[in-house]
């Protein structure tokens, strides 16, 4: 197992026992977790590159390809997505002289489900007064 499989798989691992964030408040810890996989994938440049990696026939884009689409230099495409792979979004696959990647999906999959409103009837009855019924108004929450 890589160095990069360990860190998606405790990455997925973290990520799956947060709860949505309309359930329960986040943990300073877990903020900053989260954090960083968001500011990874809030540059434009870098949301696009996990786009077209995602939706690339076969599932996997060769960084030839994906530095055709930019009016970007090689090394400015190559910072980006090793942004994207630190945050274990994607991971490269070295074949020859090309890297090829691949998108995460346990990842996405993981911040996707901390981000889906809870149904009402699955919020746990301690937390009633807590979670907006409207979304009127949001508990304040001490850091």
């Amino acid at each position: 197992m890589s160095k990069h499989d360990r860190a998606r798989d405790g990455l997925v691992e973290q990520l799956g026992c947060y709860a949505p964030l309309v359930r329960e408040p986040l943990s300073a810890e877990q903020s900053v977790d989260l954090s960083r996989v968001f500011k990874a994938m809030g540059d434009p440049v870098r949301l696009r590159l996990l786009s077209l990696i995602a939706s690339h026939a076969g599932g996997e884009a060769c960084v030839c390809d994906l530095t055709e689409v930019f009016d970007l230099s090689g090394p400015t495409i190559s910072h980006h997505l090793k942004v994207l792979r630190e945050a274990g979004l994607i991971t490269g696959e070295r074949r020859a002289t090309w890297i090829y990647y691949r998108i995460q999906p346990e990842v996405l999959e993981a911040l996707a489900a901390v981000l889906v409103p809870a149904a009402p009837d699955t919020v746990p009855d301690e937390l009633e007064d807590v979670v907006p019924q409207t979304r009127r108004e949001l508990p304040v929450v001490e850091a």
